[in-house]
């Protein structure tokens, strides 16, 4: 498998995990977390839920551009890289002072570091100049 098949494959991938996201956050939020045990959060918590779940969506959309023609859109490879990788400190970090459970972050504890692999294997490199003589 080539390194643009394993771009396409993880920006498809990040896309769709993204709408999921996105979906449950913005249609579902409380019930997502409860299915995370992560029920009790004050109702004003809908509100920067909704705001996440937007920022959701519009990534998944920016990794279907990607899919589609990567070297156009290497600025939504680096946005998502950045994205995955504070996203996995969070979680870690969250995870090892006890705030949230390795069994509550689920997927968020490992998917962001095969992500910002997957991203980094295809990274379109930009092409080259060609000189005239």
């Amino acid at each position: 498998m080539g390194n643009a098949t394993v771009l396409r494959i993880t920006a498809y991938v990040i896309s769709i995990s993204q709408f999921v996201l996105g979906a449950a956050y913005l249609f579902g939020a409380e019930r997502f977390n409860e299915l995370l045990d992560l029920d009790g959060a004050p109702s004003w918590t809908q509100w920067p839920f909704a705001l996440g779940g937007a920022r959701y969506v519009a990534f998944g959309f920016g990794m279907l551009l990607v899919a589609r023609n990567p070297t156009a859109h290497r600025s939504w490879i680096q946005a998502m890289i950045l994205v995955q990788a504070i996203d996995w400190l969070a979680t870690i970090a969250s995870v090892s002072t006890g705030i949230v459970t390795l069994r509550q972050v689920a997927t968020a504890s490992f998917l962001p570091l095969i992500f910002i692999a997957g991203l980094l294997i295809g990274y379109p490199r930009a092409p080259q100049a060609t000189t005239s003589a």
